[in-house]
Order: structure tokens, then sequence, then C-alpha cells
């Protein structure tokens, strides 16, 4: 599993790794009738671009929007993944590339938002003397499996004409891997923020590879199940309109935003303030521009494409997933511009 288009890009202060909640899918009638009532479950995780939802939920503004959200944090960001295609939970804030690998699971999952691009946030970190990609070689390096991370290692390993055979990948979850490496257990790891703030507490290290080069290569998205899309969609609508409230009231609040989402993320005010550039959040013109089909990495059917390509060639994914109906521009065009 793995992912994070842009046409002109707004970046904003903010990393973020959105989580989303669990709805309680029984008992709700009403919502079936209507397209709204009962309990929205939205998961999200570490990553400057999902942080947002934090704000949302302390400011009350999904109430506002009369939608009924349990924010759903993971601290796991391949759990909450697993969570929305198994149906544990209603929406999730996940990657293209991860995204795309549980359609080809055989996942029923609607992209109805673009949160940001990823432009520096993701990054392959080395110790002291390895001062490019391929001197990678023959080196431990740490990533989880299957994430976002790992695509973007694979990446920048085919770019210097190597392949994950020609180093020792140690699996770990992103914020263990990260700590494996400030420990010197490995001698470089793949990981996003927040966790890239740890990795660089080792003395000597620094990033050999960015998101900044592969552009396109990693967008985010809120991504909820086919069903909550065909039986909520004012739900869906609600969640939506919240995310964009929620820029706007960043925006005209931006030091008491960072502390909160610094807050969640577990690193200071100056250190959230460093992932501005490297994170850049999509306006709703971004958003249409995105899903809009096109042959440039700013279009979503064109990174798609390049990703399954790529996903499909490495053994990240078994088969190629189809993207007819995955794409869902309803909800950011009906969004109160």
């Amino acid at each position: 599993m793995i992912s994070r288009p842009r046409p002109r890009l707004l970046t904003v202060f903010m990393s973020v790794l959105a989580l989303v909640g669990v709805v309680a899918l029984s008992g709700c009638s009403d919502s079936t009738a209507s397209g709204t009532g009962g309990k929205i479950t939205l998961g999200f995780s570490a990553w400057p671009g999902w942080f947002p939802w934090q704000v949302a939920q302390e400011q009350g503004l999904f109430a506002k929007n009369g939608v009924n959200v349990e924010l759903k944090y993971f601290d796991n960001y391949t759990d909450s993944i697993n969570a929305l295609s198994s149906g544990a939970i209603d929406a999730n804030s996940q990657t293209l590339n991860d995204t795309l690998s549980s359609v080809s699971g055989g996942a029923k999952l609607n992209i109805v938002l673009v949160n940001d691009n990823s432009t520096g946030n993701d990054k392959i970190i080395a110790a002291d003397g390895i001062t490019s990609i391929a001197d990678l070689k023959g080196k431990k390096v740490a990533v989880e499996q299957g994430a976002v991370d790992h695509y973007l290692l694979l990446l920048a390993l085919q770019e210097a004409k190597l392949t994950e055979k020609d180093i020792t990948l140690v699996n770990l979850p992103t914020d263990a891997a990260a700590a494996a490496f400030a420990g010197g257990q490995v001698d470089a790891v793949a990981a996003f923020a927040p966790f890239t703030s740890k990795a660089l507490e080792r003395k000597g290290s620094r990033a050999i590879s960015t998101s900044a080069e592969f552009p396109g290569a990693i967008p985010d998205h809120l991504v909820t199940s086919a069903k909550v899309v065909k039986e909520r969609p004012k739900d869906v609508q609600a969640l939506v309109n919240t995310w964009f409230e929620t820029l706007a009231w960043i925006k005209g609040n931006k030091d008491a935003a960072i502390g909160i989402m610094a807050k969640r993320g577990g690193v200071t005010a100056d250190d959230y303030k460093s992932y501005d550039a490297g994170t850049t959040i999509f306006t709703r013109q971004q958003n249409l521009d995105a899903f809009t089909p096109g042959v440039t990495p700013a279009h979503l059917d064109f990174s798609a494409n390049k990703i399954i390509d790529f996903i499909t060639s490495t053994g990240l994914a078994q088969q190629r997933p189809s993207i007819e109906g995955l794409f869902d521009d309803q909800f950011v065009k009906a969004a109160p511009q």
C-alpha cells in the first residue's frame, strides 16, 4: 500500500496525517433515507496534510456543518488503511498509492477530496558519509513495507538504476523505523513528517532524496467507502465543506492552528512550521483542476495510471486496479466557494 497532483499550488502551515473515525452503519435508517444522520468515523494519522482534521474537531466545525464525526487517530498509518478497506471506519485520509493498492485488493472506495500533495515532507534520510541514493547499495534501509515511503524509496532506487535487491530492507512501522535510524541501528530510513524530525536527530544525518523530486507522485486524499457515498452523500458533503472551512480558519488563526496541529503531531510549533513547504495544501480550485482528466502529474487520472504501472511492475499490487468511478468530484464542486 502507498501514496500522496498539482496545478498552481498553495502552501499552508501544516504537515498532516489524517485519521478517519468509524461510522456506526447499523440503526441508521434515517441516513439511508435522507443521506445524513448517525455517526461518521473518520480516520487520520501523522501527516502534516491531515492534521487540519484535529483543528476542525477542536473548533467545532464538524458540528457547525451538521455532521456527527468520530475522529479516530491511528498511531500506525497502515492500520488506518486496513480499517477503511475492511469497513471498520467510514472514511480515511490516505495516499493515492495506498488507495489504489486497496482497490486492487477488492476494496470499494471513492476519493472525494484532495487534501494535499507531498512536496518534500517524505524523505530518505541517510547516515553521515552516505551522500546519494547510489551509496545505499549494500546498506540497511528501514521503511514501512508497502506504505507510502516504500514507494518513494523504490522510485528513488529506480532513478539511481538500483533495485530493492541492492539494499537490505528492514521492515518497521514508520515511527519505529525513524527511531531505529536515530539510534544507529540502520544506515538509512524512508519516512514522512513528523517522523523525519526524529530521524534527523542522528548526528551528521541528511536527506538524500525527497518527494519534491517526484512531483505529483504522492497526493493525499479524503477517501470514503463507496457505501457511504451512496447512502450518506449529505454527510460526505459536510465533511468536504468542513475541510475547506477549516483551511479558512487556519489561515486566519495561524498561531492557534499550528499549536493544535503540533500538539497532535507530538512536535514543537517551530518543528511544525518547518514542514510548511513540504506539504502543499490544495484549495478548492486546485481540487477541481486535479479531478479534471489530463496528461500531466497535476491530474489525478494521469498520476493514478503512472502509479498503477509502477506498483504492478514492482509487485506492490498483485493486479491492475480499475480507476473507473474512483475519483468523485461532486462534493468538491458543490462546496461553497
